[in-house]
């Protein structure tokens, strides 16, 4: 990692921490409460092999045992625009603080409850190929996402291991994209990363990523099971 990278990542790490804190602090969130607000959420992350269209055609992230702080902060950074996605925008300009915080409480357990107490082991059982295992260093991505990629450093941080591999190469794409109304992310740390790399190497690396075990899942709504 470079110094500049250095620098950003533990800048980074200081900021979001200290946000989440405080944003734990203030607001509590309700699991049975956030039950209540899925409507807008099951439509497509509650839909198994559900595909988004924007801006390409991709399959939505699993967000059902992602942490609640990362899902809080990401929802918040779509209502802020720092997250850039119509639909997403959208639904997160109509949240209020505490919809946000029951909705990622819910959704945080609601993963938990279909995995049980099941461990992951500490590191990946899949052996990344050399030329992977490569751009892993080169990027520092358990710098963040731990060492399985299942366990953040922080919660504030999102759980990646398994997660839908052209989700994953969309969001890294999103971080690179030149600042426009409809597309792209925000992030200091993650577009500085994302940057290093040319399409085909993140394509690599999100297909890495998205074939190991995890603990996210696309739980249906009982009703539509």
């Amino acid at each position: 990692m470079t110094k500049k990278l250095t620098t950003l990542f533990a800048l980074a790490v200081a900021s979001v921490t200290a946000i989440a804190t405080a944003h734990a602090a203030e607001v509590q969130g309700d699991a049975q409460a956030g039950a209540k607000k899925t409507a807008m959420c099951t439509g497509c992350h509650g839909i198994p092999g559900y595909q988004a269209t924007f801006p390409e055609v991709y399959k939505v992230p699993m967000i059902a045992g992602q942490n609640a702080k990362y899902l809080a902060a990401a929802l918040d950074a779509y209502r802020k625009g720092d997250r850039r996605h119509p639909t997403m925008r959208g639904i997160a300009a109509s949240l209020s603080d505490q919809d946000i915080a029951d909705l990622a409480a819910y959704y945080e357990q609601l993963g938990k409850s279909q995995t049980g107490s099941t461990e992951l082991p500490a590191k990946p059982r899949i052996e990344p190929k050399p030329q992977v295992a490569a751009l892993l260093q080169k990027a520092a991505c358990v710098s963040c996402h731990g060492d399985n990629f299942s366990k953040p450093i922080d919660p504030a941080y999102p759980k990646i291991a398994g997660q839908h591999a052209d989700y994953l190469f969309v969001a890294l794409k999103s971080y690179k994209a030149e600042p426009n109304a409809v597309f792209g992310r925000a992030n200091p740390v993650m577009g500085g990363i994302a940057k290093q790399f040319s399409n085909a190497e993140l394509k690599a690396l999100a297909n890495y990523v998205g074939s190991l075990d995890g603990e996210l899942r696309t739980v249906p709504e009982p009703r539509f099971r």
